[in-house]
């Protein structure tokens, strides 16, 4: 059975709506099983940068230790099936990576997003973890991965709004790209990931990866995204080739809570692909 952790942090985020993702989540879990259903209770504070670069580190990292203590905890109760957290801004993915390459030493990574999320924070023009989070899960900064995923084993899903930044540590990472008309093929996604050598893949979907047509409820719309079918047909071939280790979800934030509902239907299609 799917395990869902809500996890409602907002303090990675850039966006002037960063709070309206405490919304988006709630949303979510609203539409999830109770029973297989744990939240982690976020600071209500925004937290201070502690001298390392990354704005509201201390609340970030207080997450982090709480869902790390949840998911450790889940795996020595010897609790059976997927876990798949619900955000929240994207930083939430990166202790449940690290989970599951704990469990994987060859693990693969699946990123979908509209950007990159690949910045330091030297490099970073916002400070913001939510754009430093695929970087933290690759093992890099003061909130990296306890358990990294090695870059030549990511796929980078649907960006299509890099920093130069990001595109110079693509060029040089072995980080695999995959378009958003790559996804036209359903099979090209589990290609990708077939050639790393992986033998368990974690998949996390920030829903800006998605066309601005598809969901209207996220902090920063890029045109030209993934179709929400496109998307769970290639992750249904995936998971066809290789066992799910965990996923996640983030970035829904709807303008107003009442809002929630437009998008859900789409929502929970991906959320359904993943469980």
């Amino acid at each position: 059975m799917t395990r869902f952790l809500v996890v409602p942090q907002w303090q990675g985020s850039p966006s002037t709506r960063a709070m309206t993702l405490i919304d988006g989540a709630e949303a979510i879990a609203g539409d999830l099983p109770r029973s297989a259903t744990q939240r982690i209770d976020v600071p209500v504070e925004a937290g201070e940068a502690l001298d390392t670069g990354v704005r509201r580190y201390s609340s970030l990292a207080r997450t982090r230790d709480l869902l790390a203590a949840a998911l450790e905890s889940a795996d020595a109760d010897g609790s059976e099936g997927i876990g798949v957290v619900i955000g929240g801004d994207c930083g939430v993915a990166v202790p449940a990576i690290a989970a599951a390459a704990a469990r994987h030493p060859r693990l693969a990574l699946v990123w979908f997003d509209a950007h990159g999320d690949l910045h330091t924070a030297e490099t970073s023009p916002s400070g913001a973890f939510g754009g430093m989070a695929l970087r933290a899960a690759l093992g890099d900064g003061p909130l990296a991965a306890t358990h990294p995923v090695a870059p030549e084993r990511t796929v980078l899903v649907g960006a299509r709004d890099l920093d130069p930044a990001e595109d110079e540590f693509v060029a040089g990472s072995g980080i695999r790209v995959i378009s958003t008309s790559d996804l036209d093929d359903p099979a090209s996604l589990a290609d990708a990931v077939s050639t790393t050598g992986a033998d368990a893949v974690y998949i996390h979907v920030d829903l800006d990866v998605l066309d601005p047509a598809a969901v209207t409820g996220v902090g920063f719309s890029v045109p030209f995204g993934v179709d929400a079918g496109a998307l769970t047909r290639a992750v249904g071939v995936l998971r066809e080739r290789l066992p799910l280790a965990g996923a996640s979800i983030s970035g829904f934030a709807p303008a107003v809570p009442d809002a929630a509902v437009d998008d859900m239907g789409t929502i929970l299609r991906i959320v359904g692909s993943l469980a």
